[in-house]
């Protein structure tokens, strides 16, 4: 077996060594048959050389064909990022800007299982659902994160802020100013385990959080008093 082996790596040694070899010996080149890759046939070198490169053209076809999905999907996601970021800077009134947060959110994931738990925002009134049932367990939690987290639930108290229980999650921490502060949580939900895990990238969950950010800073204030 070892000879054999070492026999046909010589072969292909001498071959890649030695192009000219078939032009040397055309004869042996038009005779010479191969395996057929898919039958029990045997077929000339060229029409296996054929086969390899129609082959080759399917994988091609088939990365091209996926490029294109992914960009065609990359492009919605810029166009939708845009809309929601444009929506936020238009909204006159501030008290409505939660609700953005999470019509926004919701169209961009296509997901309606989304919350968002504020705090410390003197300009947005308690009677938001967004201000309710926040507790000092989750505002401890969402505190000690340093970026988004994404899995499947385990023990995160912001988990149950959703209504329904997701298969996967992520979670994003919504912080103002410099240094950072956190006024917010931002958890979203899916009935797919795969569709948030461990170890997908964060960017586009952060910069998520940074608009979101932004936005909320508009509440970070309190409105001044109205002089005479």
């Amino acid at each position: 077996m070892t000879s054999t082996a070492m026999s046909a790596e010589a072969i292909a040694k001498f071959l890649q060594e030695n192009p000219e070899f078939f032009e040397q010996y055309p004869e042996t080149f038009a005779n010479l048959k191969v395996p057929h890759p898919h039958q029990s046939k045997a077929i000339s070198l060229g029409e296996r050389q054929i086969l390899t490169l129609r082959s080759r053209m399917r994988d091609l076809e088939w990365q091209l064909s996926g490029l294109v999905h992914h960009a065609t999907g990359n492009e919605r996601i810029s166009q939708l990022l845009i809309d929601w970021c444009a929506s936020l800077l238009s909204e006159d009134n501030i008290q409505q800007l939660p609700e953005q947060i999470e019509q926004g959110i919701a169209r961009l994931f296509e997901l309606p299982n989304l919350a968002l738990k504020v705090w410390d925002l003197p300009r947005l009134g308690d009677h938001q659902p967004c201000c309710q049932a926040v507790s000092a367990e989750l505002k401890q939690e969402v505190e000690q994160m340093q970026q988004p987290w994404c899995g499947q639930p385990e023990a995160q108290l912001a988990i149950h802020t959703l209504t329904e229980a997701p298969a996967s999650a992520a979670i994003i921490p919504l912080t103002i100013g410099t240094p950072p502060v956190h006024v917010g949580v931002l958890v979203l939900g899916s009935p797919d385990e795969t569709r948030f895990t461990p170890d997908m990238g964060t960017e586009f969950l952060k910069t998520i959080a940074r608009l979101a950010g932004a936005a909320l800073s508009r509440l970070s204030q309190p409105e001044a008093p109205v002089t005479a």
